[in-house]
């Protein structure tokens, strides 16, 4: 049996941080424990880099620009959403949650969830410092996941032989 995980080192890792700048209060919190993280787990300050933006909205598209350069082994997403009086709460968690998950799906590269939800700035708050600073744990998934999706087989591209082999054996038919 063979069991493959994440651990290691992030030395050799590039990684981009993005960071939502609505309730800054709380992710520039998040921010510095994903960057303290990452740190410690070996990578170098030219590997990280971060970008801004506006709110949780903004967060999926940069994500996706950023997924597309192919240049990160890992994306780290931060923001805080936290209830109102409205339900814009609902609107804006459910499409930054699936649009990061989107992402990460459609790219092929590990897009980690550091957006905190909370129905009160108190959570908000407990969430984002010391022990439970939530952006630390999104730095440590970045890195084991990055390491994982590393070690990860890959699918090997099937040879020219084999698809005109295929082609012959089961010729298609044009629609008139």
């Amino acid at each position: 049996m063979k069991v493959i995980d994440g651990g290691g080192s992030a030395a050799t890792l590039r990684f981009a941080v993005i960071q939502s700048l609505f309730n800054d209060a709380v992710t520039k919190r998040l921010l510095e424990g994903a960057l303290q993280a990452l740190r410690l787990g070996g990578a170098k300050d030219d590997a990280v880099d971060v970008i801004c933006v506006p709110g949780a909205f903004e967060i999926p598209l940069v994500a996706a620009q950023l997924a597309k350069t192919r240049r990160y082994d890992a994306l780290v997403c931060l923001g805080a959403v936290i209830r109102g009086e409205t339900p814009h709460f609902e609107y804006i968690s459910a499409v930054v949650s699936q649009g990061i998950a989107r992402v990460s799906y459609e790219y092929g590269v590990p897009v980690i969830f550091g957006v905190l939800t909370t129905d009160t700035e108190a959570q908000a708050e407990a969430r984002s410092t010391g022990g439970s600073n939530k952006g630390s744990e999104a730095g440590r998934a970045a890195i084991e996941m990055a390491n994982l999706m590393n070690r990860l087989p890959r699918r090997r591209p099937s040879s020219t032989r084999r698809q005109q082999n295929s082609r012959q054996s089961h010729p298609r038919r044009r629609l008139s």
